[in-house]
Parts: structure tokens; C-alpha cells; sequence
């Protein structure tokens, strides 16, 4: 995982003057706040987003579709992108190419260039290049915040308990801080 200032770091490297960085910048901020993977990012489509509701429709690899709140930066984010970059064009994905012709993405691994070329602007090295990170990152995050393994696995849409507990890496440091004692002070 990373942790959020380089998560911070690594939105911010995408400059806002561009149209580029403008697009960039709305595709990692679904990846931070809200986990989704790279496939889920390359499928979205302009209808998923209830605007109104504030919620985004993510199908994943299930396919089963589920209705997630659209945190208010990421969805300005995305506004942004929409008003003053996306050319209008027949296709309904919500990211395109940014050369013509515009088309959605081929593959999902161009979510991971753009990660890749994000992580380099920021200036970060030895920190793990893949759009997954994201998820691994939020989910370990949530952990050390306090919440439940349900709650995470709710937000990044797993079914079973042990799929989640695989992105939630404990801090060894903070779970030595807030240990109880052995009884009598015996050494394990």
C-alpha cells in the first residue's frame, strides 16, 4: 500500500492546466477514494453517474452493478473532465483516448500507464506502479481508521470476508501501541 500523502502527491501531480492532467486527475481519484479497479475505470460509462443522488453505478468483474457514493472531490473532478475536456463523441465511456480518434480505452492497462506516469510526475520511487494499489491503499487505510472488515469489503464490493482481509495489511507498529500486556508481565 501507500500511504495518503503520496496518494496526495500523486493526484496533485496532475496538472490542472492540461487536458491531460484534467483527465488523469478524475481517473486516479475514483482509483483513491473509492478502490475501484482498473476494468471498472475503463468500463464506466457517462449514465453510470446519478448526479442528483451523488452515486456512481460500478459493475466490476461480477458484473453485478452497485451504486456507490460519489465523494464530492472525485465528482468535481469528473465535472471538470466532462465540461472542459471530453470531446463529444458517440461513445458513451466516460473516459476516452485523449488523441483522436476519441475512443474508450482498448484494455484496462491503460489505467496502469496513466498510474505509472502519475507515480513518476510525483517524484515517487519504490512504491508499487499498478492502479491495484489504490485499492490495497484504501483498504488499508480504512483499517488503521477503524473500520470493520465488512464495512471495507462493502466499499471495494467483495463478497466474502477473506477476499477483503487479503487488501487490509496491518500495521505491526500501531497494533504494538495499542496491545494489552501479558498477564503478570510474562514475556510470550
Amino acid at each position: 500500500y501507500i500511504d495518503r500523502e503520496s496518494i496526495e502527491r500523486i493526484i496533485a501531480s496532475c496538472d490542472p492546466s492540461t487536458r491531460r492532467g484534467i483527465r488523469d486527475r478524475a481517473l486516479i481519484m475514483l482509483l483513491a477514494r473509492l478502490g475501484l479497479r482498473a476494468g471498472d475505470i475503463a468500463t464506466l460509462q457517462l449514465d453510470d453517474i446519478d448526479w442528483d443522488q451523488g452515486t456512481i453505478r460500478v459493475s466490476g468483474k461480477s458484473r453485478r452493478a452497485t451504486r456507490l457514493p460519489l465523494p464530492q472531490d472525485a465528482g468535481e473532478a469528473i465535472l471538470a473532465y466532462i465540461e472542459h475536456v471530453r470531446p463529444t463523441v458517440p461513445d458513451r465511456h466516460l473516459f476516452l483516448r485523449m488523441n483522436a480518434p476519441h475512443r474508450s480505452f482498448a484494455r484496462s492497462s491503460i489505467v496502469g500507464w496513466v498510474v505509472r506516469k502519475s507515480i513518476e510526475r510525483a517524484g515517487l520511487t519504490g512504491i508499487p506502479s499498478g492502479s491495484h494499489v489504490f485499492r490495497h491503499s484504501l483498504a488499508t487505510a480504512m483499517l488503521r481508521e477503524g473500520s470493520t472488515l465488512e464495512a471495507i469489503g462493502t466499499v471495494l464490493r467483495h463478497r466474502k470476508p477473506d477476499t477483503t482481509a487479503i487488501y487490509a495489511k496491518l500495521d505491526f507498529n500501531k497494533l504494538g501501541e495499542v496491545a494489552q500486556p501479558w498477564i503478570g508481565g510474562a514475556a510470550c
